[in-house]
């Protein structure tokens, strides 16, 4: 087991299969985070996905993907495990080479045998004419940390530079692993939801009975341009968030402006219609009230269904505006009576009525009216909580500090063996994304300047090198 949590193999074919089902969980429409608010709430997504999905895949494939949990993949239990053993084997992987990334740092061998020199191997040099001192001074110029031992009448050297530089991959995969520790702490604690508010309404943040309820409520709504041309140059909300009934923040929102307060940012994400409808029963008491937010569409206008209070008759609302341009509300009652033969329900369509502002009507086969006070807007809001925010700024920086000192500060290291006849042979080693023959040059042509510096007229005349 330990073979398998320290294999690199393994590693990547994690990340691989985590990658190909977040592939899936990007192309497959996901549940949002209030459909697990309640059962009722669940089924009426699932509903949408099989309306968008059955044609496709058929009613049986999209019940198997819902079994699967592929319409909430980065939340699913499956993959929540995958994050987990990738976390362990990212941890073994780590623990198991650490030892060996130390000893490699901190064990050196300055005395090399002589073979080790031989000119003829690759990234090797031999020059005749410079002391022991002249080429520590160029070494040390170069920033390499020079060590010396004298055997016999033999002096080596050993330079060192960006010694300890291996062992930045903790960093590296400290960062990784705080990654992995920050998806798994949103996905299980972390909130993103869509609130549809319309202007002067209030909705709860998060679930009725949560201690600290939050409200929102929409204070005021602008979209310029919006009702003259279609196209609004800029959309904003005045909202204020409660806590436990307090007010506690208000702030006019725009698109990449949001209010973020007590762990939630909300953003502004879209608006639309919300007619301002008053359904009365016979005696004229009234059966709903308030603005409908309209956030569907059909045929191209906005389309919204809500059920009557104490009816068994629901509404189809959409919006359209006549040659006037006045809008036109029309009002499409229906029931559902009993079954159809393929079991999906009759509905039954009752009179249909079309309203402009400030009137109202009953539909043929109700027993209620229905009234058009005005129009007014909703906004549409992300209320997004992500206690991994910070998790990932940390991660982010132990990742990207580990890969600046990995890519920008490998390792070079020198070894040098100065015979008592002045002959200086030299070996050079570095990362593999280091340029040797660019570097190590720079390095024999400072030494060979340190040796006509240091020599005489007939000692240059005299001396025999080559590099």
């Amino acid at each position: 087991m330990w073979g398998l949590l320290t294999s690199v193999n393994f590693a990547v074919f994690q990340i691989a299969v985590l990658a190909l089902f977040a592939v899936v969980g990007m192309t497959l429409r996901q549940l949002p985070g209030f459909a697990f608010r309640s059962a009722t709430d669940y089924a009426n997504e699932m509903d949408k996905l099989h309306a968008q999905y059955d044609r496709v895949l058929t009613t049986g494939v999209v019940d198997a993907l819902e079994r699967l949990q592929l319409f909430r993949v980065f939340s699913s239990v499956w993959f929540s495990v995958g994050l987990a053993v990738l976390i362990v084997s990212i941890v073994a992987c780590t623990t198991d080479r650490t030892p060996r990334l130390w000893r490699q740092s901190k064990d050196i061998r300055v005395v090399q045998p002589d073979p080790y020199y031989d000119p003829a191997l690759p990234d090797r040099a031999l020059m005749a004419g410079i002391d022991a001192d002249a080429a520590t001074a160029v070494l040390r110029r170069h920033r390499f940390v020079v060590r010396r031992v004298v055997v016999g009448a033999t002096t080596y050297l050993y330079g060192d530079r960006n010694r300890w530089v291996k062992m930045a991959t903790l960093l590296t995969h400290t960062g990784l692993v705080l990654f992995l520790v920050a998806a798994a702490v949103t996905s299980r604690f972390g909130d993103e939801q869509g609130l549809v508010v319309a202007e002067g309404d209030s909705l709860t943040v998060q679930p009725i009975g949560t201690p600290g309820l939050l409200l929102v409520r929409n204070l005021g709504f602008e979209a310029p341009g919006f009702a003259e041309t279609g196209k609004a140059s800029d959309f904003t909300t005045h909202l204020a968030v409660y806590r436990d009934g307090k007010q506690i923040a208000e702030k006019t929102i725009r698109v990449n402006d949001p209010l973020t307060v007590d762990g939630y940012t909300f953003h502004q994400n879209g608006f639309g219609p919300a007619p301002d409808v008053v359904i009365r029963d016979g005696n004229g008491r009234p059966l709903w009230a308030g603005p409908v937010p309209m956030v569907d569409s059909a045929a191209g206008f906005p389309f919204t269904e809500i059920a009557v209070p104490g009816r068994d008759v629901a509404l189809q609302l959409l919006l359209q505006r006549g040659a006037d341009g006045v809008g036109v509300l029309l009002v499409l009652p229906f029931r559902a009576e009993g079954t159809n033969a393929d079991g999906t329900p009759n509905i039954v369509g009752l009179g249909p009525i079309a309203l402009t502002r400030g009137q109202a009507d009953t539909p043929e086969g109700t027993d209620f009216s229905v009234e058009l006070r005005g129009f007014s807007d909703y906004t549409l809001l992300i209320a997004k909580k992500d206690p991994g925010a910070g998790i990932i700024w940390t991660a982010a920086g132990f990742l990207l500090v580990g890969l600046l000192i990995t890519f920008w500060m490998p390792r070079r290291r020198v070894w040098g063996k100065l015979d008592a006849d002045g002959r200086l042979a030299l070996v050079v080693r570095a990362d593999r994304y280091v340029d040797v023959g660019r570097e190590f040059g720079r390095v024999l042509d400072d030494l060979v300047a340190a040796r006509r510096q240091g020599a005489g007229p007939s000692a240059q005349d005299g001396s025999r090198g080559s590099a």
